[in-house]
């Protein structure tokens, strides 16, 4: 395992018992942000580094029961927080690192991802292996709870350009690795970026 997964791990296997209370108002936000995916009955989705699985009911909700719902995650302690929650009740869920999926190519319709891009060691590697298992216009949903000027002000630094978010450097990034983005929104509230599969 790459020291950037040992250290992601790490990070949130230390958080995951009480994630959950740490954002408990978080739940409208991450079914707005599902929504937006414009998922039917039956479409299969990832929630791609799922953590404590807090998307997938939502996720559950649009694909109804014919459907698929995959929770993908690296740190085993945010599984098993999924599983206390009864979360694993809405999707199957996977350890494994979304850089290499063990699912088949073309195989999903949608991926919601929250949170997840600030955390991974190779962004463009993980965006191409969403772009591989997702069928030609499915689309793929890049989410945070709150914008980017928020979360850097809770973390007590400051907002810059070079930010992987940023539009300017998110939108060549997705269109590198498969992805055309159809949508940009970084408000106070919320950061949601919706790409669709190119062909």
């Amino acid at each position: 395992m790459s020291d950037d997964h040992t250290h992601v791990q790490e990070f949130f296997g230390a958080r995951a018992a009480d994630w959950d209370s740490r954002f408990p108002d978080d739940g409208p936000a991450y079914a707005a942000a599902a929504a937006r995916l414009g998922l039917r009955e039956g479409d299969r989705v990832l929630d791609a580094g799922c953590g404590t699985g807090r998307a997938l009911p939502s996720l559950r909700a649009a694909v109804g029961p014919s459907g698929l719902v995959v929770g993908a995650d690296l740190t085993p302690a945010m599984l098993q927080a999924a599983v206390r929650a009864g979360r694993d009740r809405d999707g199957r869920l996977l350890l494994t690192d979304v850089a290499a999926l063990p699912l088949r190519s073309g195989s999903l319709d949608a991926v919601f991802a929250a949170g997840l891009v600030a955390h991974l060691p190779d962004p463009a590697r993980s965006l191409r292996e969403l772009a591989r298992v997702v069928r030609p216009g499915g689309v793929l949903a890049l989410f945070h709870p709150i914008g980017r000027a928020a979360l850097a002000a809770r973390q007590g630094r400051q907002i810059t350009p070079d930010d992987l978010r940023a539009e300017p450097r998110l939108r060549p990034l997705l269109a590198d690795s498969g992805w055309r983005m159809t949508s940009y929104v970084d408000e106070d509230d919320r950061f949601l970026a919706l790409a669709v599969r190119e062909d």
